[in-house]
């Protein structure tokens, strides 16, 4: 009876620490809530393009039928062909990813040669220079666009891919402060004996930033690209203010998709559905999700070192 006495206090506490755990972290209940907050967040992410991507299989019949909600009853695939053929998919990915990517490299480079110079070196009006160079994010971009729009017609840029390229390649990219502070945080974490050492042996201040700043700052690159990709692959306003009609994107042709789907299927002009719809808009997402599977582990690397967070 004695035994039964003593085992049973000793069961209670193990299960006690099996539950909350030593430190509470790392018990059973705090991993369970952890988890679930963790899958409730990326559904909430996932879901809608799990709802696109169900949507864009199902044919009229599934899109009026209330019994058919979740998952078609057939895949019908001929809302992807007509939304490629209305989208000119191949053609007009190849002007977005022209618009988009050259940029988006250039402002990446020049971002962090920038972020390189305010965090390495030491020169006049530095401070009062970084906080101008982060307020150019702070103020809204509608009240610097006649100016750009005068100025890019003044130089000829206008209707021409070089009135995107030319601001990302001198620092002035969209949102391009956001990533002179990621490299800025990134290389301020960089030991200072590092430079010092090779300045001993006779290292120029550009063969310390290709040698062992950038080495060093893969993870920043890749997130301001990711980033930058993003940014320039979804904007639509810059893009239809400066290309003008000339130069088509994706996002472009999805702005103008009923008009174009009414021209080249005229005798099906009431036809268009949500199913059209989804299937074009998963087209156009295809490219960036394809990016981000492949450069996901650099991705978050870079999240956690590039000094996003304030660290």
């Amino acid at each position: 009876m004695a035994n039964d006495h003593v085992r049973r206090p000793l069961d209670m506490n193990r299960i006690r620490r099996m539950i909350f755990g030593f430190r509470f972290t790392d018990g059973i209940l705090f991993k369970t809530v952890i988890y679930a907050l963790l899958i409730g967040i990326g559904f909430i992410y996932v879901y809608p393009l799990l709802h696109m991507l169900t949507v864009s299989l199902k044919d009229l019949q599934d899109l009026l039928s209330p019994t058919v909600y979740y998952l078609p009853t057939k895949i019908y695939l001929e809302n992807f062909r007509q939304s490629y053929q209305v989208l000119r998919y191949f053609d007009t990915l190849g002007t977005s990813l022209l618009v988009t990517l050259v940029p988006a490299v250039m402002q990446t480079f020049v971002a962090s040669l920038i972020g390189y110079g305010f965090a390495r070196f030491r020169f006049p009006l530095k401070k009062t220079l970084f906080a101008l160079v982060l307020a150019t994010y702070i103020i809204p971009p509608q009240i610097t666009m006649i100016p750009r729009f005068v100025l890019f017609n003044d130089m000829g840029l206008l209707s021409s891919i070089w009135a995107i390229i030319v601001p990302a390649s001198v620092g002035q990219g969209l949102n391009a402060a956001i990533f002179i502070l990621i490299f800025y945080q990134f290389y301020k974490m960089i030991p200072k004996s590092l430079d010092e050492a090779a300045q001993i042996d006779g290292a120029n201040h550009l063969y310390i930033y290709m040698k062992i700043a950038v080495p060093l700052s893969i993870p920043s690159f890749v997130t301001s690209f990711l980033f930058s990709f993003v940014w320039y692959w979804n904007e639509t306003y810059i893009s239809s203010l400066f290309l003008g009609s000339s130069i088509q994107t994706l996002q472009l042709r999805l702005l103008a998709f009923v008009s174009s789907y009414q021209d080249l299927f005229p005798g099906q002009a009431n036809m268009i559905n949500e199913g059209i719809r989804m299937a074009a808009t998963l087209l156009i997402i295809l490219p960036m999700l394809i990016v981000y599977f492949i450069l996901q582990r650099l991705f978050i690397e870079g999240i956690d070192k590039a000094g996003i967070t304030g660290e």
